[in-house]
């Protein structure tokens, strides 16, 4: 329930000593943005059996029938609205709403942390809501300037290339070192700015002189293929060739290239 609390309710989103870094404007916003979220959309379901005028009325969430003596939750905010206990829950992440609190916007209610966010965007590494003019938006995700850093290093990444490691950034020197793929062919690391082949698994520079037929050294980006022993060929012929004893190859597909990510 705590951690269900903790994700519900940041408390960061309404209370500035969880925010010690934020500067004293920032402070001034979120004091406002706070009390004016208690004040217009705050507040908590009251769990009670459904009354007789109430009797045959839709949830509001399933708009399936509850009858008078059902147990029910109604939220003051919204009139004489009922729902269904698990009903109750987040428009947004369709959680329950624990111990029943809810923020209500435009007839819907919401969890805290996602009511916030229809307002002010959220940082992707502090979890603190963002309330400076500028901010870093990369896959579909926000972070303050100061915070957009590498993963592993915790250079600032702003103005610099990086590449997106789990759905964090990381700059271009610690993906080649960490978590770039080694090339089948010639073993050095597949960068960022490379196009890369891939096929079984395994991993190329997508350039004639790595990606191609261990026999004949044709090209095979784009191309049929085929692959005996963990070595590529563009013919059963030339697979043949290679290994005189081989009566079959273990595959035969199409070469896939993929470019170098978006994100790079």
């Amino acid at each position: 329930r705590a951690r269900a609390l903790l994700q519900q309710l940041p408390p960061q989103d309404c209370d500035e000593r969880y925010c010690p870094d934020l500067a004293e404007e920032e402070r001034r916003q979120l004091r406002a943005f706070s009390a004016r979220r208690r004040r217009e959309a705050l507040g908590q379901g009251l769990a009670c059996p459904v009354p007789g005028p109430c009797h045959g009325c839709p949830c509001k969430k399933c708009g399936r029938r509850l009858n008078k003596g059902d147990p029910g939750i109604s939220a003051s905010r919204l009139g004489d609205q009922f729902w269904h206990p698990s009903c109750f829950s987040c428009h947004f992440c369709h959680q329950p709403l624990v111990d029943l609190i809810y923020f209500q916007q435009d007839g819907r209610i919401y969890c805290g942390r996602h009511h916030a966010e229809l307002f002010r965007p959220r940082c992707a590494s502090c979890d603190q809501l963002i309330f400076m003019e500028e901010c870093i938006e990369a896959e579909g995700r926000r972070w303050h300037l100061e915070h957009f850093c590498c993963l592993e290093c915790d250079v600032p990444l702003r103005g610099q290339r990086y590449v997106m490691k789990s759905g964090r950034p990381c700059c271009r020197s610690c993906f080649e070192s960490l978590f770039a793929e080694p090339c089948q062919a010639c073993g050095d690391p597949i960068g960022a700015d490379s196009e890369e082949a891939t096929h079984q698994g395994l991993h190329w520079h997508a350039r004639a002189a790595c990606f191609c037929c261990s026999l004949c050294r044709k090209p095979l980006r784009g191309q049929p293929l085929t692959s005996h022993r963990g070595r590529l060929f563009c013919s059963e012929t030339c697979s043949l060739g290679q290994d005189a004893s081989s009566t079959a190859s273990d595959s035969s597909d199409s070469a896939f290239a993929s470019a170098p990510s978006p994100d790079s």
